[in-house]
């Protein structure tokens, strides 16, 4: 289903958007897509961090475009006032090889450094191709915290500094669960072969300095 966005340069339109992607690690579906390209191209440039979920979801989306493109379809997404620009969506690293070997060279003869940052940036470029080959998975985490005295800052600063390859933290929010108590729900991406939630449960969100704050985790769910 394509999705319709208005005046991403107004307060009200980010807020919409931030809206949007608190319960999204994308736009539409569970991988970086067109549609995201889209979006990120429409903005005038990196929003405040007061639309934390806005911020979070166009960082994950330019780094994805300086490393290695995106090229999945999307669902389609319509931003009103904004023509997407397809050329976007192909990261520098690779657009640059595409140019005809026979163009001009306007700066004479290509330095070692140069020639090490074009295999670095290709190296990446290939890497991260082959990483796209793997699934990917969004889980929202359910952690309860010991008691109502728990600092829920610092419970969510503690679980978010748990930091991996594969692994992407996505938007949060803290839910009354009674009695004063709030536990905090929220979501990641993770690639499949990379990351296990048992294992990131076990081996690093109830151990020593986090299980000071957490009693309890479990996740309520994984979509593929």
């Amino acid at each position: 289903m394509a999705v319709t966005f208005n005046d991403l340069g107004s307060a009200a339109g980010l807020k919409k958007l931030d809206e949007y992607l608190l319960t999204r690690s994308y736009i539409s579906g569970y991988q970086a897509s067109k549609d995201d390209i889209t979006v990120y191209a429409a903005l005038s440039g990196a929003p405040s961090s007061s639309y934390v979920n806005v911020s979070r979801w166009y960082k994950h989306i330019d780094a994805l475009l300086r490393i290695s493109g995106v090229s999945e379809e999307g669902c389609g997404v319509t931003v009103e006032g904004f023509a997407p620009a397809e050329a976007v969506a192909t990261p520098p690293a690779a657009a640059a090889e595409d140019d005809d070997d026979d163009d001009v060279d306007l700066f004479g003869e290509e330095t070692e450094e140069e020639k090490k940052a074009a295999e670095e940036r290709a190296a990446a470029v290939k890497a991260s191709g082959k990483k796209k080959e793997s699934g990917k998975s969004s889980v929202l985490l359910d952690i309860k915290p010991w008691d109502d005295e728990t600092d829920m800052k610092k419970l969510e600063e503690a679980v978010r500094s748990v930091q991996m390859e594969g692994l992407l933290w996505g938007a949060s929010k803290l839910v009354p669960v009674g009695y004063g108590i709030k536990k905090l729900q929220i979501m990641m991406t993770i690639v499949d072969d990379l990351v296990s939630v048992d294992t990131l449960i076990e081996e690093h969100l109830t151990v020593e300095p986090i299980n000071e704050y957490v009693q309890r985790i479990c996740y309520l769910g994984c979509l593929q």
